[in-house]
């Protein structure tokens, strides 16, 4: 219930008394103030901090534990990265040395073209 509808209600509660009027004030006084206490009782620093330490309390187990996934995720990235990179670098290394392939290729094949000929020259002796 809201403030001002307790005070409502404390007023309407006294006016129903038959007493005197500075009874009456004295008394709404006296609610007020203890309204008053109660409020800042329970909106006290003190009380905020406790509020803060319980949600901490509650929600940290949680907080450590998806930072701990995450530091195991970062890993396992980690690892799959450097896997992506050395295999990109054995590609990137496999068409570099394909100027040496063709390069083999020339010379096997003018090996095969000399050989034909050396196998014609004792041929025709």
């Amino acid at each position: 219930m809201e403030e001002a509808e307790m005070q409502l209600k404390v007023k309407k509660a006294l006016c129903s008394f038959s007493s005197p009027p500075v009874t009456l004030v004295s008394l709404s006084t006296v609610t007020d103030k203890f309204t008053e206490s109660m409020y800042v009782l329970a909106n006290e620093p003190s009380v905020a901090l406790y509020r803060l330490q319980e949600h901490v309390r509650r929600s940290l187990p949680e907080l450590a534990q998806h930072k701990s996934d995450m530091q195991s995720w970062e890993e396992q990235s980690q690892g799959a990265i450097y896997t992506v990179e050395y295999a990109c670098s054995a590609i990137k290394s496999m068409t570099d040395s394909s100027v040496y392939f063709k390069s083999i290729d020339s010379l096997l094949k003018h090996a095969i073209a000399m050989k034909d000929q050396l196998n014609a020259a004792q041929g025709r002796r």
